[in-house]
Formats: C-alpha cells, structure tokens, sequence
C-alpha cells in the first residue's frame, strides 16, 4: 500500500495545553531543587576546604557566608534542602500508592511547601537567636 502524504501524529500533552497546578509547580520545584542541591553542596565543599586550610581562608569564607548576600544564599540553599526533602517524603507516599486521590495530592502539595517554608525559617530562627 502506497503512502498519500504525512501521517497526522498526535502531539504529546505539554505545559501549553495544561493549565498549570500546585502538584504540577511542586514536581518543577523538586526537578530544580534538585540540581539547586547539587550546586549548593559545592558551598559546604568550600566551607570543608577553608577549614582544613587554616585561620586565614576560613575567616574569608566566614565573611563572605556572613554577608547579607551570603546569608540569603544560605537560606535559599536551606529552602532547597527542605523541599526537595519534603517533596522526596511525597513522592514515596504516592510510591505506596497512598495520596493519590486529587484533593490529596493537592494537600501534600500544599503541606510540601508549607512544612518546607515553615522548617526552613525556624531553622534559621534558631540560628540568628543565638
């Protein structure tokens, strides 16, 4: 049988056709906290080596992480981990095949983000009250 013309193939769902929802922003969030951690690490990669290399290079890198930019970095970094952990947590529960239900996986969505926020402020409230 002899080919007409192109065959008309069906195009893939895509984020144009989807309207975006918090289960949808929170599987982003964790693809890019993910690589924000691989990043991140470097920084305490860094902190390690100004220790081991003496008083001089770790004063440099205590200034630097104790700047206001240092700081928010650090926070960001901190958000990252919280997140990513947070929304690991979701992503087994789903694995158990539990909080599959629509409007729970948009309250672990939501919990995700909350409990990640939430965490990440009092961690560093602990830290900035001592």
């Amino acid at each position: 049988m002899a080919r007409t013309g192109p065959t008309e193939r069906p195009l893939s769902p895509h984020l144009q056709i989807y309207k975006p929802s918090i289960t949808m922003v929170m599987s982003i969030f964790h693809r890019i906290t993910g690589a924000a951690l691989f990043f991140g690490t470097l920084l305490l990669v860094v902190f390690l080596v100004a220790l081991a290399s003496g008083k001089s290079a770790f004063d440099q890198v205590q200034w630097i992480y104790g700047s206001l930019p240092g700081k928010l970095v650090l926070f960001g970094y901190t958000w990252a981990l919280f997140q990513h952990m947070f929304g690991g947590i979701r992503h087994f529960i789903w694995d158990t095949g539990a909080g599959l239900e629509r409007g729970t996986r948009m309250k672990l969505a939501w919990a995700t983000l909350g409990a990640s926020l939430a965490t990440s402020v009092l961690v560093w409230f602990i830290y900035l009250a001592r």
